[in-house]
Formats: C-alpha cells, structure tokens, sequence
C-alpha cells in the first residue's frame, strides 16, 4: 500500500502571521504548530496584555501590540491574520481588517446562523481570503484514515461514526458560562465538519442536546446527532462530557465502515483532559484469505497541535495561487453551521411524540 498521507502540503513562500488572541487555543495549539511549521509570528495582540506579554515570550515573537489597531496597522504586506477571539466578538474584527486581508478565523463562525451570515457577507463585501479552523480535517490520524479510503482499502464508505464519552472540565472556559449554546456549538461543531467533509451535505439532521446536572450553569453538554444521508449510509454523533467515573470507560473515537473494511481513530487529547493521550489509528480490510485482522498505523503527530498547521497553510497555499479552493472557506464553514443550527432546531422541537395506549 503507498504512504499514508499525514501532514497537508506546507507553502511555498510561508506568510508572516499576525496573532489577534493570546488566550488557551492558541498558546496550546495555534503557536505550538506554527513553530513545527516554521512558519513566522510577528505580533499578537490580545485584550489582556499580560497574556499576550507571556506567549510572546515563550514563543519568541518579536512584537506586542497594545491596541487592535496596532496589531493591524504594524503588520507586514501579505501577512495572515489568525483571529483567535470569542464567536461574538468575530465580525466587529473582521471589519477592521484591511481590505483583500488573509484571516484565518477560530471556529465558530459565530454564535448563530444570522451571525455566520453576516460574517460570510462581510468577507465577500471586503473581498478578505477567510477561512474558518476546522482543524479536525487535517489532524494526522484523519488524513491517514482519507488515504487508506481513498486507496481503497475499506471499500465503498457507507457508515462514519463519532463517539465521545469524557469528563471535559469546562470551568476552563470562562466565558462558556454564559453562552446560551456549548455543546454542538463549540464541540460537535468539529465532527459535523468531518462527516460533511467526507459525506457532503445532508438531507437532513435529528438530534436532542441536554444538559448535565453537575454542571448546572452550563446549556447543553451531551449530544445525539444524525445526519441523514439516505438509506444506505449512516453517520452519527453521540457525546457525554460528564462521564466522571475514571478513565476506564472513556472513549474518544472516530470510525470509518466501508463494504470490506473498517477504521477507527482514536481521539486522544479527550481522554483524561487536558493531559491527554497519544492518538491512534486502526484499519481492517476484509479478504478471502482468512477471518478480519486489525493493523496499526503508526503516526507523525497529533491532533493537538499538529492539526493546526493545515488550516493556516492552507490559507497561505490559496492566497499564494498554489491551490485553487480553500477547503474550509467561509462559504464551506457556512455549511457546517447551517447543520449545527438545523440540529439545535430538532432538539428544541421534541421529536414526534408517540401514540401511547390510553
């Protein structure tokens, strides 16, 4: 079998960056895959300077800005923007930028479907080349698992499944605390992307997202999601972020079923959070010759931070003319939104109500 792809293709002639956020993504994430990417941060900027004070130092970038203003007036011809800041702060920012500007934008795209509208017009309107970090798309494990698909080693893919079953401390998001949405929103989001990336868009969507009684302050935390797409295939989401009774029923996977084969990605930086666990990757491709037998891949990294580096060198390939489509483009993310808000318009509407016998 060929090489399994792990790492998209890194630009030819890398952008500087502008950080515009110093807050946990980044100093976790975002920094950590620029400096294995080599790529080059020159300023960052964050609401609270002592934050952005001490990512700069520990990553050796060259510049704090004290205001928005500065960030964007001091930044060099052609540099990207990495717009690290809460959902409903993202369009008063986009509408600073300069105009023809390079933005990558965290995810989500807003905290509504009215919002990514008005986020996806406002790019268009100042012609920005934006896209959003769907980063799930391009951890190593899941560009592995596209190859092996791609070459055929499972067959004709027919059913894609997510499972979640963790204990997420989410008082490390502060501000989580008052959004009226945090489960698909900030979570799921992420394997709706996924399946539509693999899948398409589809026909339509059924889900119920509760909360947990631990965590009263918090909306929705556990979720169960179907995509439909048809008869034939079968993609789902099942999520419990509450699941505090220890390690040994935990599980973080993505998995793949195809008509001779299967797949199945571990999700590691889930379990046991925020220490995390290395990511995995099985495959089992069906033959003649004796009864299923399972093989590990092994992998170049992760999804944290190793992911990160797709997004942003996809924003720079595409402004550069080295490929021809954005893959996550504001446009693509808009998508992946309309299908968070159709499934938070199913859980609100309480399914059909059976016929019970009197």
């Amino acid at each position: 079998m060929p090489p399994l792809l792990q790492q998209t293709a890194l630009p030819a002639a890398p952008r500087p960056i502008v950080c515009l956020g110093a807050g946990g993504i980044v100093k976790t994430a975002h920094l950590p895959a620029y400096r294995i990417a080599g790529f080059s941060v020159v300023s960052i900027f964050d609401l609270v300077p002592e934050k952005a004070r001490a990512l700069a130092d520990a990553f050796h970038i060259p510049r704090v800005c004290s205001t928005l203003s500065e960030a964007i007036a001091s930044a060099p011809p052609g540099a990207v923007f990495d717009l690290a800041v809460p959902a409903p702060a993202i369009l008063a920012s986009l509408q600073v930028l300069p105009r023809g500007a390079a933005v990558l934008i965290q995810k989500p795209l807003g905290e509504t479907i009215a919002e990514a509208r008005e986020i996806v017009a406002l790019c268009a309107e100042r012609q920005l080349t934006a896209a959003v970090n769907f980063q799930l798309r391009y951890a190593p494990n899941i560009l592995a698992a596209r190859s092996l698909i791609t070459q055929g080693a499972i067959g004709e893919l027919h059913d894609l499944e997510v499972r979640v079953t963790v204990f997420t401390p989410w008082q490390l998001w502060t501000f989580l605390e008052r959004a009226p949405r945090v489960e698909i929103l900030y979570h799921s989001i992420h394997y709706v992307d996924l399946i539509r990336s693999f899948f398409g868009e589809p026909q339509g969507v059924q889900a119920k997202t509760t909360r947990h009684p631990a965590t009263p302050n918090l909306a929705a935390t556990r979720t169960q999601l179907m995509l439909d797409y048809g008869d034939v295939r079968r993609a789902g989401i099942a999520t419990n972020h509450g699941h505090d009774f220890g390690r040994a029923h935990q599980e973080s996977y993505v998995k793949w079923e195809g008509t001779r084969g299967a797949i199945k990605a571990g999700l590691g930086v889930l379990l046991n959070y925020p220490a995390g666990e290395p990511d995995t990757l099985e495959y089992c491709s069906r033959d003649a010759s004796g009864p299923p037998a399972w093989v590990s891949v092994p992998l170049e990294g992760a999804w944290f931070p190793h992911a990160f580096i797709g997004p942003m060198a996809d924003v720079m390939r595409f402004a550069n003319g080295e490929i021809a489509e954005l893959p996550t483009r504001v446009a693509d993310a808009f998508n992946t939104m309309a299908v968070v808000e159709a499934a938070y318009q199913s859980s609100a509407s309480g399914g059909v109500r059976p016929e019970f016998h009197p």
